[in-house]
């Protein structure tokens, strides 16, 4: 889904040194900006994010949170004028003309008065971490369902995954400064990349396009990071029926906890052929 809009850097003027040496030059930084989210008339979150796909951002956020388990839970939704995506989406969408960092929501359906509102609820959410501090132990969430056994995926189709998401990462190419998500089929074949300052971030733009595509859920795919694994994705790669999660770098305990609970194949340190199996390690073939 191509997208106009703000882009996903913006230039600066630096003093380069070398070796002693300085002279200024043009540079480039990773573009971080807020968006503000409003559900049903109200304010829901002021999330900071790296422009662009910021309809699946949205959605993926709220699927994640259990706000909404399909697109038919959402009655209408707005976004900035730039920030509609081209080509077909399993939803309506109507341009918003008040600013370019705005995306509003509205359910099909009221949300019960016990039911989930958000941890960003009046809450700025830094691109750093998801959920931070406190509120992390109560946003593990109990309502999802343990993923079914299989399918399982060669190690030689894992080894070659970190190469493959390097080389769709033009923003990072440019800026050095930017997290990256990618799903992959289970013959290594990637099927969609996103960038963000919050790596969370980009694995919510990968849920919430592939619900805007109908692909939902994602029992045949891989998930990968380039960088460490939280708890907060291994919990969005279960609930949006991902078998196996990995990244270039470490998980976290409560990553491990999350990924035994549900069933998740959590796979850290990808890198080439040498990698650690945290969980499930049945879904990962000597082939």
């Amino acid at each position: 889904m191509a997208e106009r809009g703000p882009g996903p850097h913006r230039p600066v003027r630096v003093e380069r040194w070398s070796a002693g040496r300085h002279e200024p030059a043009d540079d480039l930084v990773a573009a971080e900006e807020p968006l503000q989210i409003v559900l049903d008339g109200e304010p829901f979150a002021v999330v900071m994010r790296t422009p662009g796909h910021d309809l699946e951002l949205v959605i993926g956020l709220f699927f994640a949170e259990g706000l909404i388990t399909d697109i038919t839970d959402l009655a209408a939704v707005g976004v900035a004028a730039s920030g509609i995506p081209d080509g077909p989406i399993a939803l309506s969408v109507h341009a918003l003309a008040e600013a370019e960092n705005l995306v509003d929501v509205r359910l099909a359906r009221p949300r019960p008065a016990d039911g989930p509102v958000g941890w960003q609820r009046n809450l700025v959410a830094g691109s750093a971490c998801g959920i931070c501090g406190a509120a992390a132990l109560d946003a593990l969430r109990q309502d999802l369902a343990a993923l079914p056994p299989g399918p399982s995926f060669s190690w030689r189709t894992l080894a070659a995954m970190p190469l493959t998401l390097r080389a769709a990462q033009p923003t990072f190419e440019l800026t050095g400064g930017l997290h990256a998500a990618a799903l992959f089929g289970p013959d290594g074949r990637l099927l969609r990349a996103r960038e963000d300052v919050g790596r969370h971030n980009a694995v919510d733009k990968l849920v919430g396009a592939a619900l805007l595509a109908g692909e939902m859920p994602l029992r045949m795919q891989v998930l990968m990071v380039s960088g460490r694994t939280s708890f907060e994705l291994a919990q969005k790669a279960v609930a949006a029926g991902i078998p196996l999660m990995a990244g270039v770098s470490a998980p976290s305990s409560l990553a491990v906890h999350v990924a035994h609970t549900f069933g998740l194949t959590l796979v850290g340190f990808l890198r080439g052929d040498r990698f650690n199996v945290y969980s499930v390690p049945e879904r990962v073939a000597d082939l």
